[in-house]
């Protein structure tokens, strides 16, 4: 599928991932994955994951979860590494704004949104 891991990033991010030995058996990891990555980079909602990534509260709790433990920090650092150091990401800061929303008339109130970190 369009935004899901390749088998390479798989490997390396694989052996990363939290591991939990006991009680219930995961969900598959890979297709969670796929299902965070799916919402993070279509910017649709959770409520909209398709069914193939399995239930979207097991995504959206498991990215949260793995937020506050800095999983993604460390997911990040070794895909980075992986390529060599030959990854690009863009942000908010570096996107241009879309050309009708530079002529957009005085007092108009632009909505942002953002995803805030909550501790």
């Amino acid at each position: 599928m369009r935004y899901d891991l390749s088998d390479f990033e798989w490997s390396v991010i694989h052996p990363l991932l939290p591991n939990k030995p006991r009680g219930v058996k995961r969900v598959d990891d890979r297709r969670v994955l796929n299902g965070i990555f799916w919402v993070l980079r279509s910017g649709a909602p959770w409520r909209d994951l398709p069914e193939r990534y399995g239930p979207r509260t097991t995504c959206y709790n498991r990215f949260n979860r793995w937020r506050k433990a800095g999983v993604w920090d460390r997911l990040m650092d070794a895909i980075t590494e992986a390529y060599d150091g030959d990854v690009q990401m863009i942000d908010s800061s570096s996107v241009r704004v879309h050309q009708h929303a530079g002529c957009a008339k005085r007092g108009v109130e632009f909505v942002v949104w953002a995803v805030a970190e909550v501790d």
